[in-house]
């Protein structure tokens, strides 16, 4: 990062395209804390591939835009936490808990059934992939604890 004046990054979701993922279903249900394959447009033999695709595109716009640290547009999740949560063992995930969420409609979540452990990198292919098609910096963005608001919570913002 030597000699930039201000490097520029995009962290956060970058829009997933239209033939990846139903933006439709997605736009009309809750945020996914479970796994949510009834979102993807491709079947799961293929699914890979066409998430590797998609991050392809959000890396070569980012380049084209000139920004200096990329990273992979979050093209492979269905929500920013589920996508590490449900990977780790320890939690159940076809039959979800169920926590109260910020519009206070129930919310599916994974529920916790065992030890959490981490029992592969979770996002060592993602980097990897990332990096074999770009020689710049590179964010991988990781989601830290998430706990459930009480009912009837009021969110207040400084």
């Amino acid at each position: 990062m030597r000699g930039l004046l201000l490097p520029t990054t995009v962290v956060g979701s970058y829009p997933q395209p239209a033939w990846l993922i139903d933006r439709d279903t997605l736009a009309r249900g809750i945020v996914p804390r479970v796994p949510a394959r009834e979102l993807w447009r491709i079947p799961p033999p293929l699914l890979a591939e066409a998430q590797d695709d998609a991050v392809l595109l959000a890396l070569r716009d980012m380049e084209r835009a000139g920004i200096d640290i990329v990273t992979d547009g979050e093209a492979r999740r269905e929500s920013y936490s589920n996508y590490f949560a449900t990977a780790l063992e320890g939690l159940d995930l076809e039959h979800p808990g169920t926590v109260i969420g910020r519009t206070g409609q129930p919310v599916p979540v994974p529920r916790v059934v065992g030890p959490l452990r981490r029992p592969h990198p979770i996002q060592a292919r993602d980097v990897a992939f990332l990096r074999q098609h770009t020689t710049r910096l590179l964010k991988a963005t990781l989601p830290g604890p998430l706990y459930p608001e009480p009912a009837g919570a009021k969110r207040v913002l400084p």
